[in-house]
């Protein structure tokens, strides 16, 4: 009689637990935090497991050197890496250039950015619209395409293995070699590609500042320069800030630049040291080094983002929009002196904005590379025969448009995926944003944006040597990293346009047994389409000019940025810039549509 009680007791609490699992997966929200955040912890935690066991494992190569069997736990590496006779050259001296690269990149990136910002919100400079559209070019192209033509450029017969570039082509001076290559041009290309954020953050605050803060002091006879230095700085001081950790992340892990600019003359950083190291796979005895630097890229992300956090969460607060002033005060730079700035400004925005589509064009239709004596030549885009190294011209060249498919194939399905899974984990955590278990989601779903590209590329790199079904699939291994990588911009779009809409409206159409999948096409996405779409085209425009996260595991040609890099390597710079000029062109016409499609622009509400 006990044992039939204490059976049916079971059995009752067996059907309790079943129903309550049954009620709480019923509930979509719970569903898809549960099966997301089970996918993001084991995208997060076995790459970080793999990389550690490389980096306390001995390789193939070092069982000699080190005396240790294979396989063993070590801390060989680490001695090899920081205190060993190679630790100068491995790793001190890469990281001190990194480090003064990054610093550079900062200060020109706030200088540039923080410049045209204050002329396009503050003056009465024209040609406002143009300058502020065109500006933002340098972010959407490929990192390394301004890198490319400042080498095009600048490249003179003085530089190692240099040849005759277009500024020596046409005004006979021939640049140093510390112009064309190292940390300045390295730096200042950065600078230029990443100006765009301070252009972004600064702006911003310099449009909707409050006139009354400035006319305050003008009334108090404060010279202008004063006013500048203790109101406008000190009050777009947050959006500097904002930029410098953003432009000092993004340079220290810069992979392409730092290659194309740094390689010739053997100017190292962490990024190219870390391609190096990790080249020739698990058997090289430097993969534990490879390992290491990898995860001090990734401790110097979190640490960035720290600082953020701390810097924009802290109680100091700048009010600087209190709603009794909607009228900013202009400064007056004159009648001559506006139409000066102004042209000066077009002209430097042209050269770096447009330069380097011009620069591409005029490089792929010389006969020779830096022979501008005997005029052009289209043979390297038209010939049907092979001009050097198995290569026909552009238009007959498999290869290129093969990589090209391949790199809008992969943006798409990358795009697809991070679009989809950013989108679902943007509804369940608005739904269930106060549990803890949404905002467990949340934070895995941000966490591949602190990751540096490069260190992304080379963990999973690390991890599929260990999985040879995935090191022998490099299109799946690079969907996987790509959709990785990419969720936090679909899933941080998709949330703030969730917040946006009011439980009601899905609430109504529960009230008439809808069901979820109908309320998500019918009602949710159609009303915040265009921040959904942005979830899924950001990624796209991404991952189309991405070398970085896909320059350990992506096959020479599967895609057309590492093909480019096969190119330089090969002697085909004529080739090689055809190829980027059709790259940046497909990006821009893509970034032309988002805009269409979605109303989205970079440089919208700041004046442009």
């Amino acid at each position: 009689m006990e044992n039939t009680l204490n059976l049916n007791s079971f059995k009752l609490k067996v059907k309790k637990d079943v129903n309550k699992g049954l009620t709480f997966f019923g509930v979509p929200a719970n569903s898809i935090l549960v099966i997301f955040g089970i996918m993001l912890l084991i995208l997060n935690l076995i790459p970080m497991i793999y990389v550690l066991i490389d980096a306390f494992t001995i390789h193939l190569m070092e069982v000699g050197a080190s005396g240790l069997p294979l396989g063993s736990f070590t801390f060989y590496h680490w001695k090899e890496l920081f205190a060993s006779e190679t630790s100068l050259g491995y790793f001190y001296k890469p990281l001190g250039n990194s480090l003064l690269v990054s610093v550079l990149a900062c200060v020109f990136a706030v200088i540039f950015g923080g410049v045209v910002a204050f002329l396009v919100t503050r003056t009465n400079m024209p040609f406002k619209k143009f300058i502020s559209n065109v500006f933002i070019f340098p972010y959407i192209m490929p990192q390394w395409t301004l890198a490319l033509f400042w080498k095009n450029f600048f490249i003179s017969t003085n530089c190692t293995a240099g040849y005759v570039g277009e500024l020596q082509a046409l005004t006979g001076f021939a640049s140093p070699e510390w112009l064309v290559y190292g940390p300045f041009s390295i730096s200042l290309v950065l600078g230029l590609h990443y100006a765009p954020f301070a252009y972004i953050l600064i702006g911003g605050i310099l449009r909707n500042m409050d006139a009354n803060l400035e006319e305050a002091a003008t009334i108090l006879n404060i010279p202008r320069y004063k006013i500048f230095t203790r109101i406008t700085v000190p009050i777009v001081k947050p959006a500097i800030l904002s930029t410098i950790l953003l432009v000092f992340s993004s340079a220290m892990s810069s992979y392409p630049v730092a290659v194309t600019l740094g390689k010739p003359i053997n100017f190292e950083v962490l990024a190219t040291e870390l391609q190096v190291m990790l080249q020739a796979g698990k058997f090289s005895s430097q993969a534990g080094m490879g390992a290491i630097i990898s995860i001090i890229l990734i401790v110097i992300g979190v640490l960035i983002l720290m600082i953020n956090q701390f810097s924009t969460g802290s109680r100091k607060q700048y009010t600087t929009v209190s709603g009794k002033s909607g009228q900013v005060t202009k400064n007056n730079l004159g009648k001559i002196g506006k139409w000066v700035v102004a042209i000066i400004l077009s002209i430097l925005v042209l050269f770096f904005c447009i330069g380097p589509m011009v620069s591409f064009i005029f490089e792929s239709l010389l006969p020779n590379s830096g022979d501008y004596s005997i005029g052009f030549t289209t043979k390297w885009w038209t010939s049907k025969e092979v001009l050097r190294n198995g290569y026909k011209g552009i238009f007959y060249t498999l290869q290129i448009w093969e990589a090209l498919g391949g790199s809008i194939v992969l943006s798409l399905v990358c795009s697809l995926l991070a679009g989809t899974f950013g989108l679902l984990i943007g509804y369940a955590v608005s739904k269930k944003r106060k549990s803890k278990m949404a905002q467990g989601v949340n934070a895995l779903a941000f966490l591949p944006y602190l990751l540096p590209s490069i260190s992304i590329s080379a963990i999973f790199f690390m991890v599929s040597l260990n999985i040879s079904w995935l090191y022998a699939a490099p299109f799946l291994l690079c969907v996987i990293v790509g959709a990785y990588k990419y969720i936090p911009f679909a899933s941080r779009s998709s949330l703030n346009a969730m917040l946006q809409l009011s439980g009601e409206i899905e609430e109504a159409a529960m009230i008439q047994n809808i069901p979820w999948w109908k309320r998500m096409v019918r009602i949710v996405f159609p009303i915040q389409k265009s921040s959904f779409l942005s979830g899924y085209l950001l990624p796209f425009i991404s991952c189309m000019r991405e070398l970085s996260l896909f320059v350990f595991i992506a096959p020479t040609g599967m895609i057309l940025t590492t093909l480019m890099f096969q190119l330089e390597e090969t002697g085909l710079p004529a080739l090689e810039n055809g190829a980027n000029l059709i790259l940046v062109i497909v990006i821009l016409l893509f970034n032309w549509l988002i805009n269409k499609v979605t109303g989205a622009s970079l440089d919208k509400g700041i004046g442009g």
